[in-house]
């Protein structure tokens, strides 16, 4: 059996204190938004999980965290994120293409 790549820390959400599992890979790139955005980890958690999702907070992150890379990696939304407009759509970023 391959021991899990999972990393858990500690949230503040919307409903209190709570844990979340993702990979290495994905904390760093949401440390990376924080960064950006200047917000701390658990504002952008409770900012995301308050657009709701229907998959729940873990997925909902790693929703958010693909589609705020994504908009940034075009041309266009390159030039319009200058990495702080795109917190006003939080909403838009956890949803999921389906």
């Amino acid at each position: 059996m391959t021991a899990s790549r999972l990393i858990n820390r500690n949230v503040v959400a919307e409903r209190g204190r709570t844990s979340m599992r993702l990979e290495p890979e994905l904390w760093e790139m949401l440390a990376e938004i924080c960064e950006r955005e200047a917000h701390d980890m658990n504002t952008l958690v409770r900012q995301i999980e308050a657009a709701g999702h229907a998959g729940g907070r873990t997925s909902a992150v790693r929703v958010y965290v693909a589609n705020y890379f994504h908009v940034a990696a075009t041309e266009v939304g390159h030039a319009a994120v200058g990495h702080g407009p795109l917190m006003g759509r939080v909403a838009d970023l956890t949803r999921s293409a389906a």
